[in-house]
């Protein structure tokens, strides 16, 4: 995907992984609200730098995820 600047991030609403504790480990946030975007950015960072993913390459990560990845050798 191309470098988006012109996507205003300032009204989505971001939610962490039910996984996290609650002692500020790594972790990652989500917001949805975005049609066809899914921006992605370090918890502990939240003023840092944000991924935006496709829909669809989203949807194939978090699946591969589920379904556990490839496994290392």
């Amino acid at each position: 995907m191309k470098p988006n600047s012109n996507v205003d991030l300032g009204s989505v609403q971001w939610r962490k992984s039910s996984y996290s504790s609650g002692s500020g480990g790594e972790c990652v946030e989500v917001a949805g609200g975005l049609p066809g975007l899914v921006p992605v950015r370090d918890s502990k960072s939240p003023a840092g730098p944000v991924l935006l993913f496709g829909g669809g390459a989203w949807t194939r990560f978090v699946g591969g995820l589920s379904y556990g990845g490839p496994r290392m050798r």
